[in-house]
């Protein structure tokens, strides 16, 4: 075991300079014993040598304080994040927990120490944290954002304390996760001077001399840098103050790293690359008359120098989805340069540094949904102290919305909230989700409805003999795995099906019995089947017995036999209810030759025989019928692509459908009544409505007839365009 910390000389003096310092910066905030307790514990936890230098050698007392330093001085955190990082190395080191630090220093405190505990346990389990997925983890995890401000500002002290650390190895690690992890998170805060600091210092002790190299050319061309900045503003300013403008310049320099990357990208050396500084020309202006002053600015400073149109970016016209609101463009200075000129107002200027990082993202990183509105008030809600209340209005929706677990390897997966096991196993395969029985959530057995939270790790457990169950579709809160759900039951339905059908049918041939399929599905009916399919996958799962079925169905016939002599046909019976719900196995084959399925006529837009369809499996396992060209037929296909079946017309039968026209047309005398003729004098036609309205000499109407196919309905169509008087006759 180690010696007791203790402080060298220049540690000491360094503690009591970084402590005058902090009670500057939060000393009002403090409560009159919270430094005296904070000293207490910390030199208690020092004597119980709980507090040991890090791989750095650097004192943790030490570095919490620089850390803390950076929190209050260059975020903005007051009392509850500067107690929390200084007691967080004694609550890790197993000295004190956070129920001790909230009986000291109050739950606000607590909260922010164990948020810090938890993420230090996180990075216990070694994922791949590169990922994106790590960074929005971290975010759910911690609930109180100060929590990632604070781990943000201590990476920002350590990268500074180890520029001179013999231990290279580690120093490469930490600087590798700052440049993937904590400077995107500088980002997303829209701190960006410590995401730019971070990203240098990365650079720095990654790729030495490349960053030396560049620090050098800029130091180098610095005066002549400054010079030129100078005689490109000059004329610009006149120009502008006699337009009577009111208005503010300045010129910036691009970060090393920043510089760095574009080398990389271009594929050239510093002297290839252009633009190492822009101007940013910001105005004064009402709000009102903003886009007409930037358009001014753009004017005068495009008639003075030449533009390059390939590099205008016109962020006023339409803002970014972040709301960075900006006009850039690129003309040729003085010496024959090009110079990046930025023109906004100080209304925009704001919304670009302050909050949502727009500054940082115009250049391609993406929006994260409502991540960034809550980014936007950051700062402000700093700026209004330090306090819970404040904070807790800024949590982060993230955190209510998505879950982030481990697989077995560290990879992460992300979730909605309140998705299960079973979604987990789709998304590794179809297979193990179909065959998933359970997990193995942190070592714990659990069932496939198990909740997944944020941080477990997940391990599948199968069997080869388990099957999906429509009760599974209640279970799954993602949309993948629905799909595969329903696609693994359509499968094993038709399967069984096919399977039960042939059965039957071979038993039937065995007692030489020949099947009319429109009686069978009379039986089924009889039987208390919705759908055949039902039927046939009882008759599957062994629940019905196939020879007591074909007993009732030879019933059936001899009843239906002995009716037909005195009583009207059985397809009479059929036509007299609503047409769109008959089923008629004769008419219509369903997929692959199924003829014993329920189906209903689409109301949309009302198929009829001819007319080129498809099915759609409904939520309740019906089949609509629709038309090839339905209004709702490419939605259909692109949602629901797995609910789509095939469907054709295998006979014409005797059926008559319901079909609605919509005429248009002049008003003239007669015309109703020449329109009803034509329809009175069609054979098999019979009209079931009609509505007509007239307007300005104009008339419109809905017809509604019945007709056996599209031929009838086709010739129809035709005679009625020829009637005087008449526009437009189309199918609604």
């Amino acid at each position: 075991m180690e010696g007791k910390l203790t402080f060298t000389p220049d540690e000491k003096r360094s503690a009591v300079s970084l402590l005058a310092e902090l009670r500057t910066s939060v000393g009002d905030t403090l409560r009159p014993d919270d430094e005296e307790k904070l000293r207490q514990l910390l030199t208690d936890a020092i004597n119980a040598n709980k507090i040991q230098r890090d791989v750095f050698g650097l004192n943790p007392v030490l570095t919490a304080l620089q850390t803390a330093l950076i929190t209050a001085k260059e975020i903005g955190l007051k009392r509850d994040g500067v107690l929390a990082t200084m007691l967080y190395a004694s609550v890790v080191g197993g000295y004190s927990s956070a129920e001790d630090v909230e009986q000291l220093f109050g739950k606000s405190v607590a909260q922010i120490v164990s948020g810090l505990v938890r993420i230090h346990n996180l990075y216990k389990k070694n994922p791949v944290i590169e990922s994106e997925n790590f960074r929005n983890l971290l975010l759910t995890f911690a609930e109180d954002m100060r929590v990632i401000l604070i781990m943000i500002a201590d990476r920002v002290n350590l990268m500074r304390q180890i520029r001179d650390t013999p231990n290279e190895e580690a120093r490469h690690e930490v600087s590798e996760e700052a440049s993937y992890l904590y400077a995107p998170l500088a980002h997303k805060l829209g701190l960006y001077q410590l995401k730019s600091e971070l990203e240098d210092l990365s650079l720095k002790y990654l790729e030495h001399d490349a960053y030396y190299l560049i620090k050098d050319k800029l130091n180098a061309t610095k005066r002549s840098r400054d010079a030129y900045i100078e005689r490109f503003i000059q004329p610009v300013k006149a120009r502008l103050e006699a337009a009577g403008l009111k208005f503010h310049i300045k010129g910036r320099t691009k970060s090393i790293h920043s510089i760095w990357q574009k080398m990389k990208k271009q594929k050239c050396g510093f002297e290839g690359i252009y633009d190492l500084f822009a101007i940013r020309i910001i105005l004064d202006s009402p709000q009102d008359k903003e886009k007409m002053q930037c358009w001014q600015v753009y004017s005068i400073v495009t008639d003075m120098y030449q533009p390059n149109p390939k590099r205008l970016r016109d962020w006023l016209s339409v803002p970014k989805s972040n709301g960075y609101e900006s006009l850039h463009i690129t003309v040729l200075g003085p010496e024959n340069k090009w110079v990046e000129v930025q023109i906004r107002t100080e209304r925009m200027d704001e919304i670009a540094e302050h909050g949502l990082a727009a500054h940082w993202r115009y250049k391609g990183i993406k929006s994260e949904g409502g991540l960034d509105d809550w980014l936007a008030n950051i700062r402000s809600a700093l700026e209004a102290g330090d306090n819970l209340q404040v904070m807790d209005q800024f949590k982060m929706d993230l955190a209510e919305e998505e879950v982030y677990v481990f697989t077995p390897k560290g990879e992460i997966k992300k979730f909605p909230k309140g998705a299960t096991v079973l979604d987990f196993a789709y998304t590794i395969h179809s297979n193990v989700g179909n065959t998933c029985v359970g997990a193995r959530i942190n070592g714990k057995n659990v069932s496939i409805r198990e909740e997944l939270k944020s941080g477990d790790s997940v391990e599948i457990l199968t069997q080869s003999n388990q099957k999906p169950n429509p009760n599974w579709l209640n279970i799954v809160k993602t949309s993948r795995a629905r799909s595969k759900i329903r696609l693994a039951l359509k499968e094993t339905q038709i399967k069984d099906g096919l399977y039960a059908k042939e059965m039957l049918e071979r038993r039937c041939k065995n007692r030489k019995i020949e099947l009319d399929e429109g009686l069978m599905s009379h039986l089924v009916k009889k039987l208390g089947f919705k759908e055949t399919s039902d039927f046939y996958k009882a008759l599957a799962d062994e629940k019905l017995d196939p020879n007591n079925v074909i007993d009732q169905y030879l019933e059936l016939r001899d009843h239906e036999l002995n009716s037909q002599k005195s009583a009207k046909s059985a397809d009479e019976f059929l036509f007299e209810g609503d047409e769109s719900s008959r089923q008629s196995e004769d008419e219509l084959v369903i997929d692959r030759d199924l003829k014993g399925l329920d189906y209903s006529l689409a109301k949309c837009c009302h198929p009829i025989y001819g007319d080129k369809i498809f099915g759609f499996v409904t939520v309740s396992g019906g089949i609509k019928i629709h038309r090839a060209d339905c209004p709702n037929a490419a939605e259909l296909r692109k949602r629901f692509g797995y609910r789509i079946v095939k469907a054709r017309w295998s006979g014409k039968g005797n059926s008559q459908y319901s079909i609605t026209l919509r005429v248009i047309g002049n008003d003239d005398i007669g015309v109703v009544n020449n329109i009803t003729s034509i329809i009175s004098k069609e054979e098999k036609i019979v009209m079931r409505s009609i509505n007509i309205d007239s307007n300005d000499g104009l008339f419109s109407g809905n017809l509604t007839v019945m007709v056996d196919d599209t031929s009838r309905l086709k010739s129809l169509i035709k005679k009625l365009k020829t009637v005087k008087g008449v526009k437009q006759v189309t199918r609604v």
